[in-house]
């Protein structure tokens, strides 16, 4: 029986939507059955549309209490409500901004992936262009240009502590190089490695991988974190 992939967006929703033309067109031997979205005005929601894929949006936000806190069993009762419905079997984060709850994590035990659009623990924490703009900023700084990288990851209770089963390296073009181009050069780049990922998922091949590469060189610490302040402070958003 074929794996089922519910895949979680927040944004624009590109690589869910590589990912489902992939299954559609016979590539990937994965059926898509459902998106989970955070908002109801993203991107994603209209390429869900246009493949006629089901989706259904849970907003952690309604799961806030008074304290400021979100209710995590709540949430995350809710999200496994819309996996189950639709008999998701594998999960992965396509952009995922909000912490998935722990239930969520157990309940598909080395079966929840999420992508991420930079090396770690480099970028650890960062989102959208701020892994892109730091590890630009970082190679400029330190005049060594070893380009960049994205992984996919299995999914941690704690923010990009899962441990790595992808990683595709990135270059990066300087001196004229922007934290733009660079996001948009490893996009394409994100697509297709997470479909490979989702392939060993669903062929049975899937495996961790080492830590290969280290960015950062003993004394450069200070320089690293001066490229992810900066990083963040143009690009709050991400």
């Amino acid at each position: 029986m074929k794996e089922r992939l519910g895949s979680l967006v927040y944004g624009g929703g590109s690589t869910m939507e590589q990912i489902a033309l992939a299954s559609q067109g016979g590539e990937l031997a994965m059926d898509i059955a459902c998106v989970l979205t955070g908002r109801d005005d993203i991107d994603a929601i209209k390429k869900a549309k246009r493949l006629k894929l089901p989706f259904e949006i849970v907003d952690q936000e309604k799961f806030r209490g008074d304290d400021g806190k979100v209710d995590e069993y709540g949430f995350g009762m809710a999200m496994l409500k819309v996996f189950r419905k639709y008999g998701a079997t594998v999960v992965m984060q396509n952009g995922w901004l909000a912490r998935t709850p722990t239930i969520v994590i157990d309940a598909f035990p080395n079966m929840i992936f999420n992508q991420h659009p930079g090396p770690l623990p480099e970028t650890k924490a960062m989102h959208g262009i701020q892994p892109h703009a730091a590890m630009l900023y970082f190679a400029r700084a330190t005049g060594r240009n070893n380009g960049t990288e994205v992984i996919s990851q299995r999914v941690h209770a704690n923010f990009d502590q899962g441990a790595i089963v992808g990683r595709a390296k990135v270059p990066i073009y300087l001196p004229n190089d922007t934290p733009k181009r660079l996001q948009k050069r490893a996009l394409k780049v994100e697509h297709r490695l997470q479909i490979d990922v989702l392939k060993q998922v669903a062929n049975g091949t899937i495996k961790e991988t080492p830590q290969e590469y280290n960015y950062m060189k003993p004394g450069e610490e200070y320089i690293l974190k001066s490229a992810r302040k900066k990083a963040r402070k143009i690009y709050p958003n991400g």
